[in-house]
């Protein structure tokens, strides 16, 4: 079934922990304004579900149906998280698939010791306790591109200004009037 309307921008960030995607998602609804729906991954999985990630887990399901919910609302939509190519590849490409606007698929590419680095710089002391080296480790996959080929990759040396400006000039969101609702 079609999703979305013919104005809808999706927009899926992809990328290991601590690559950016949040901040990246962060900053383009900072650009945008209202009518920007966030669909975060560890929102959805870790917070409503309290699931673990695996594959055929619930969150699966339910991060596709709330960016089709958001969409088929007007909402441009961006879908990010770690999401495993594995787990998820088949629902972002059927997502990807069935919107009838435009959708864009980004994968940020940061090499593990950069990850590390990054990951430092947490502000959250409980989360930087809980979430060691080790789990950053253990979750890292290296280049886990979707196999379509569908995903357009940024690597380590674009800043996170860079990188939001970007996607906002290639998703045409920079061109498109928020609304207030």
């Amino acid at each position: 079934m079609r999703v979305g309307t013919e104005e809808t921008r999706l927009v899926v960030l992809r990328g290991n922990s601590a690559s950016g995607k949040s901040s990246v998602a962060a900053g383009l609804r900072e650009q945008f304004g209202r009518n920007l729906a966030v669909v975060g991954q560890d929102n959805l999985r870790r917070v409503v579900l309290r699931e673990h990630d695996r594959p055929g887990a619930a969150n699966i399901g339910l991060i596709g149906m709330t960016a089709r919910y958001a969409l088929d609302a007007g909402f441009h939509t961006v879908v990010e998280g770690i999401l495993y190519a594995d787990r998820y590849g088949t629902m972002i490409e059927d997502l990807v698939r069935t919107h009838r606007g435009t959708s864009f698929c980004y994968y940020l590419d940061v090499p593990f010791q950069e990850t590390l680095i990054r990951h430092a710089t947490k502000p959250d002391p409980a989360y930087l306790a809980q979430v060691t080296d080790q789990h950053l480790r253990d979750w890292y996959r290296e280049r886990d591109l979707l196999p379509s080929g569908i995903e357009t990759v940024i690597d380590a040396g674009s800043t996170l200004d860079e990188t939001v400006e970007r996607i906002m000039r290639e998703t045409g969101l920079d061109r498109v009037p928020s609304i207030d609702r």
